[in-house]
């Protein structure tokens, strides 16, 4: 199924790691989805995914599904407003993104548009800058742990740059790498900085290898190539592993 077309997807882009990003989107759904990422993650050393935890708004009892999410040692957990019909700066996105933050955890959301869903964009870049006002007011908590997906807002790249440049946040390159010219791709990394942007694909939507050449091909330096393939994400999830070559984050849900 969808695991082995990604493995071998892996192999022919020379990808080491991929990342299994499972949304739910009801609160029934999350407790089984947490058991199954722990499963993943279990055999991450043969299989090579990795598996983030799920979490839904509506769950009232977020901090303990956060605690327990970090006691099982998953690194970060995955939010989708737009599958989520929340909007990100909504108190319940912001308590659970302001619990996993203080716990050291990694959030990763979808932002901007989504091409299969319709209006309204749950998580466009003005919202997601308020977003981060919000978490980080009132907290000593400074790292960069929320990874914007999408270049930080699908198809939105002028109010990316308006309202999240240079801010403390991550934006991966899932779907925008091969959907994006070149030139935009570019426009965003020299607007935010490549210390702050992680090689991603959103397979099965775009193809790894395809995308890893795409990337390769643009005109940044090769050391912020470097950074943005792996460095950077290898940081991020303490993947101490030398060899790591290219890492894909993706966010089709495998439940």
């Amino acid at each position: 199924g969808m695991k082995s077309g990604l493995q071998e997807s892996m192999k022919r882009a020379g990808v080491d790691y991929s990342l299994l990003l499972p949304v739910a989107t009801s609160v029934k759904q999350v407790d089984k989805m947490n058991q199954e990422a722990v499963a993943a993650n279990e055999c991450a050393g043969e299989t090579g995914l990795l598996s983030f935890g799920a979490i839904h708004p509506d769950c009232e009892n977020y901090k303990e599904i956060i605690d327990d999410i970090a006691s099982m040692e998953l690194k970060a957990i995955k939010l989708h407003p737009d599958y989520q019909s929340v909007f990100i700066d909504d108190e319940r996105y912001i308590r659970i993104i302001k619990r996993a933050v203080e716990r050291g955890m990694v959030v990763s959301i979808h932002a901007g548009l989504d091409a299969g869903l319709p209006e309204p964009i749950h998580c466009p870049p003005e919202k997601s800058a308020r977003m981060l006002d919000l978490v980080y007011s009132g907290t000593d908590c400074r790292d960069a742990l929320i990874v914007l997906a999408h270049s930080g807002g699908c198809m939105m790249t002028e109010d990316v740059k308006k309202y999240l440049a240079g801010r403390n946040v991550w934006f991966d390159l899932a779907y925008t790498v091969g959907e994006y010219s070149a030139e935009e791709t570019c426009e965003v990394i020299r607007a935010h900085g490549a210390d702050r942007i992680l090689f991603a694909t959103d397979l099965p939507w775009n193809s790894q290898k395809a995308d890893i050449e795409k990337l390769r091909s643009l005109d940044i330096s090769e050391a912020d190539k470097e950074k943005i393939l792996w460095k950077n994400a290898s940081r991020l999830l303490g993947l101490s592993r030398g060899e790591l070559d290219a890492k894909s984050l993706f966010s089709p849900s495998l439940s």
